[in-house]
């Protein structure tokens, strides 16, 4: 995501430190550079505007000009004014209301809306401890309802049971009733959509939001539409009263430019983004650290995250205790490449370090995703005695391991020299490892 918009700002910023001293002519230079960037990522163009305005009303002040590291100091001032086009602070997506709250999400066709659905209520149920109940109120679309119950079967989560000859309104109605008997703290409403905003389905989102009156009211827009995800939001913003949005398909968005006009043009923040197509693949948004991906300055706190997710905090404790004994074995190793997996692609994970953007440029994510594959089936093809002892692993075991894994011979010798050198560093690190009471 942003990868037109951080190349850019990269290529500015070198510009700026080849000067020895930057002078007014430097800034309205970069301005002119960030406006263009801004506008080819496809940004609103107002939104460009005002952005680049509040840039220059600040850059052109003493302290930026007469400043040891004036490159420093303008940059600084880009990175606040884009986390404050982003929305400031992060926005908590707060369901502190008396049960059930009612959150309905409405977007037109194609956005992901369906799915997103689902993804926020795995992420409500797991991450917050909610009891979501799912309502399929969108009865024009084939297979929707079929969509959001496989979807939510996933999950484990209920679903209101549609008949598709209602009208959205009753069922809205009927299954805010129903939740509330049986004690679900959410409803979630999967609203009906088209290929573009017209007076009839507009109208029946008013009426479902005078008779439900939502605790949330939730805009789906697809970040790769750019341009047009803004315009939706303008639509969708002056017929209902928006609560917040939620940004899909980022993964596949370089540009960024819905996702830097969203919140100006919706007057609402963005709550959360979808990044993959996998039901745990929707994040939090927070203004900060997406305006710190933007400008190639990493995200380490989305990285730590990530790994907290992945890594079970037992089984953390367990493999310090090997390290420590010089016991790590190619199962650990096997585990460890299955969360590094579950944490997401490697060509974002590359992209959340500070100064390592430029080479996930020259990673292939999918070419580094079967390669985790092919090592985990190779692990997996082993018995637990050669997991544990890499050292019995002679010529007709390796065979054996290669044909039950699907790969050659080859593989299975790299992927052992690979877990050897991890060892032997590991080994080296050894004496370098905090003392921890009771794992010694």
């Amino acid at each position: 995501m942003f990868d037109t918009l951080t190349t850019k700002f990269e290529h500015l910023l070198k510009q700026l430190r080849g000067h020895g001293k930057i002078t007014a002519r430097n800034i309205e230079e970069a301005l002119q550079a960030v406006r263009m960037a801004l506008l080819e990522a496809d940004v609103n163009f107002h939104v460009t505007k005002k952005f680049v305005d509040a840039v220059k009303e600040k850059a052109l002040g003493a302290a930026v000009l007469d400043s040891l590291t004036p490159e420093q100091h303008f940059i600084k001032i880009v990175h606040q004014e884009m986390i404050d086009l982003l929305g400031g602070s992060s926005t908590e997506f707060n369901l502190a209301v008396a049960p059930p709250a009612v959150v309905m999400l409405v977007g037109l066709n194609g956005s992901g809306k369906t799915t997103t659905t689902a993804k926020l209520a795995r992420y409500l149920k797991t991450e917050k401890g909610r009891t979501p109940y799912l309502v399929p109120a969108d009865v024009y679309r084939p297979a929707a309802i079929e969509q959001l119950q496989s979807l939510a079967g996933q999950i484990d989560c209920p679903v209101h049971p549609t008949n598709p000859g209602d009208d959205p309104v009753d069922i809205a109605a009927e299954a805010l009733a129903l939740g509330r008997r049986c004690a679900y703290d959410v409803v979630l409403i999967d609203t009906a959509g088209r290929l573009h905003i017209d007076d009839e389905l507009m109208a029946e989102l008013e009426s479902m939001t005078a008779a439900l009156q939502p605790h949330h009211l939730i805009l789906v827009a697809d970040a790769m539409t750019g341009q047009d995800a803004v315009n939706l939001a303008a639509g969708f913003s002056s017929r209902l009263p928006l609560t917040g949005a939620i940004l899909t398909k980022t993964e596949g968005d370089a540009r960024g430019g819905a996702a830097l006009s969203l919140r100006d043009v919706a007057g609402a923040p963005i709550f959360f983004m979808g990044i993959g197509e996998k039901l745990d693949a929707l994040e939090p948004f927070h203004p900060d650290r997406v305006a710190s991906r933007i400008l190639g300055m990493g995200d380490v706190l989305s990285l730590i995250e990530k790994a907290e997710r992945a890594y079970d905090t037992k089984q953390a404790e367990v493999l310090e205790r090997k390290l420590r004994r010089n016991e790590f074995d190619l199962g650990d190793f096997g585990d460890q490449l299955r969360a590094v997996r579950r944490m997401g692609s490697l060509g974002d994970l590359l992209g959340m370090m500070p100064g390592m953007k430029k080479l996930t440029r020259s990673v292939d994510p999918d070419a580094a995703e079967r390669e985790l594959r092919k090592a985990e089936a190779i692990i997996s093809s082993m018995t637990n005695q050669e997991r544990r002892n890499a050292m019995i692993l002679n010529a007709s075991r390796r065979r054996r391991i290669a044909r039950g894994s699907g790969n050659s011979v080859s593989d299975v010798n790299r992927l052992i020299k690979q877990f050897t050198q991890t060892k032997k560093m590991l080994k080296r690190l050894k004496g370098k490892m905090p003392q921890i009471p009771g794992l010694n």
